[in-house]
């Protein structure tokens, strides 16, 4: 109740304009909500929790450090006794990262908060800090996953395994195993890989653990020590390596390849006999002069258009000739998953100090309140709030994370992340 009139008394204009840092909310209001926001964000966090955490730089422009340490050779010459070695230095390497502002604000009428059952800057405070969450940690995600240490998950098919050299060729059967995940921890060991509290921490989407918790070497979350810290989102273990779920976890979905956002088509019943057209179901627009495309599995580009609306189909006109016409029912999809429209999933299996990003506190992430009154308003009618952030990552080690990809029974129907 008593809070209630605080955020009641917050609203009502009598007070100036002001946001989280201004006098016009006390100190113990501001240090609420910048909690509730940080309390709603952190937990959607999942990238950052697994990444060494650098300040902000202040006074020193966009520009932040990160730092890697590299691990001292053998010595393997013996000591002269009761002579001193001559000793070495330590070898740092910087990597520098450009810091970018991100952030949303939400805004609210005086007749929204004189008629609204919940406390109007609760509830904003809530929906705000979801979003930064979300937004923050998709940065990261994006960085991370841009490393250079890729396995394609291996084409399983009636009792024959075979590897898989690209994304693009990622097929149906190549769902993630325990023994890519033994593959990846053994790619990480090889390499000196330092563990995260005694592991190696995998991210994970839900769609793909499903392939993986039906394995007899799953240890759910629940059967753990009670010693043992549990991670946010975290739901097993398997091979020496904990297990991080979020639907937030990265997918390469196929190119959009239609003015309407289509990212396939299916080569119509009655395609057109030319090698350098194909007619397809649906009627589309362009989506741009030149779009990439795979036809068929194979690499193409569609360079022209042509719907018919009477008769539900679009002729595509392609770059390069085809060696034979297209089958029906072949698929047309945009490049950046598999070559039959399927969309990639990754794993990222990480040791320590993999990559790094800024951290929260000391300007990372702020909350800020404008009351009713504020600026060009004066018949006291509009409030809001809102978050802004100042954010990067960067890899710091590429052996030390492995991007596992496969495909998995949902890849069909998963659009967006």
């Amino acid at each position: 109740m008593k809070l209630l009139k605080i955020i009641l008394n917050l609203f009502d204009g009598s007070t100036s304009p002001d946001t989280t840092t201004s006098p016009g909310m006390s100190a113990e209001m501001k240090t609420y909500y910048d909690k509730q926001l940080l309390t709603n964000a952190e937990p959607l966090l999942i990238h950052d929790q697994f990444a060494d955490k650098k300040p902000i730089p202040q006074g020193s422009g966009k520009t932040i450090e990160f730092r890697r340490f590299a691990s001292l050779p053998k010595a393997l010459t013996a000591l002269t006794e009761a002579v001193t070695p001559k000793g070495q230095n330590m070898s740092v390497s910087a990597i520098t990262a450009t810091v970018k502002q991100y952030g949303n604000w939400i805004q609210s009428s005086d007749l929204l908060q004189m008629t609204t059952i919940d406390p109007v800057l609760d509830e904003r405070t809530k929906i705000l800090g979801s979003q930064a969450g979300r937004t923050l940690d998709t940065i990261t995600r994006e960085i991370a996953n841009g490393g250079t240490n890729v396995q394609y998950a291996h084409k399983v098919s009636g009792g024959q395994k075979a590897p898989t050299y690209s994304r693009g060729d990622l097929t149906k059967d190549c769902h993630l195993t325990r023994d890519e995940i033994f593959r990846a921890a053994a790619t990480l060991k090889a390499k000196n890989a330092p563990t995260i509290d005694g592991k190696y921490v995998a991210i994970i989407h839900p769609y793909t653990a499903y392939d993986i918790m039906s394995s007899d070497d799953w240890i759910d979350v629940n059967k753990y020590s009670n010693a043992t810290k549990i991670f946010n989102g975290e739901i097993g273990s398997l091979g020496g390596v904990r297990f991080v779920e979020t639907t937030e976890a990265k997918v390469f979905l196929p190119g959009k390849i239609f003015g309407g956002g289509e990212s396939s088509a299916v080569v119509a019943a009655e395609a057109a006999s030319s090698t350098t057209t194909i007619k397809v179901s649906g009627v589309f627009t362009k989506a741009s002069t030149t779009v990439k495309v795979y036809v068929n599995g194979t690499a193409n580009t569609i360079t022209a258009v042509s719907a018919n609306s009477s008769e539900g189909t679009t002729t595509l006109t392609l770059g390069t000739a085809l060696a034979a016409a297209v089958p029906a029912g072949s698929v047309v999809c945009g490049t950046g998953a598999s070559k039959s429209a399927g969309a990639v999933f990754s794993t990222l299996v990480l040791g320590a100090h993999a990559y790094a990003t800024t951290e929260l506190s000391g300007g990372g992430l702020q909350h800020i309140v404008k009351q009713l009154g504020y600026g060009d308003d004066p018949l006291n009618q509009r409030s809001s709030s809102g978050w802004k952030a100042t954010k990067t990552a960067a890899i710091l080690n590429q052996f030390y994370m492995v991007r596992i990809e496969s495909i998995n029974d949902y890849s069909a129907v998963i659009s967006e992340n």
